[in-house]
């Protein structure tokens, strides 16, 4: 059996009259993610590790920011369409850990729905997903509330 570890890293910067979501979870704030998609630098992050650890480039090559079809696109899609080209290839996905790092928002509250919603376009068991929440204690972009940034791994065998 063959098994592969991935990393996936993002970062959106923060700005007014955008929609702050996170995990497909649309969350009240003041700012939200400066992007071409929905900005949802969470899932970005997973379809990173996920790619890398397939051995299959990026989320830009597959859906590039400079494509109208992508425009505003909600990032579960791209999600879905991610598991979509790793299961073409055979591989399956065994577990997900994710951390945000971000200021504000408190996040607490909504980490049971991105887990959730991550299962879901994944097709795996919710205790498969982990998603974690920190601040860098107001030091950096994130700490100024300039940005938020994701770390995420991805676990994947082939079938």
């Amino acid at each position: 059996m063959k098994f592969r570890v991935g990393q996936g890293y993002d970062v959106h910067q923060l700005a007014e009259g955008r929609k702050f979501v996170l995990g497909g979870v649309t969350i009240e704030h003041s700012v939200g993610m400066v992007a071409h998609s929905d900005g949802d630098v969470l899932i970005h992050s997973v379809c990173d590790a996920l790619l890398g650890a397939a051995s299959m480039r990026d989320i830009g090559y597959h859906f590039p920011d400079t494509s109208n079809e992508f425009k505003n696109i909600d990032s579960r899609i791209l999600l879905r369409k991610t598991r979509e080209l790793l299961e073409k290839e055979k591989w399956i996905i065994e577990n997900i850990d994710a951390t945000i790092c971000c200021q504000r928002p408190k996040l607490l509250p909504h980490i049971p729905a991105m887990c959730q919603n991550l299962a879901e376009d994944l097709r795996i068991d919710v205790d498969a997903v982990s998603v974690k929440a920190t601040t860098t204690e107001k030091l950096g972009f994130v700490g100024r509330e300039e940005g938020v940034a994701v770390f995420a791994v991805a676990f994947i065998r082939k079938n």
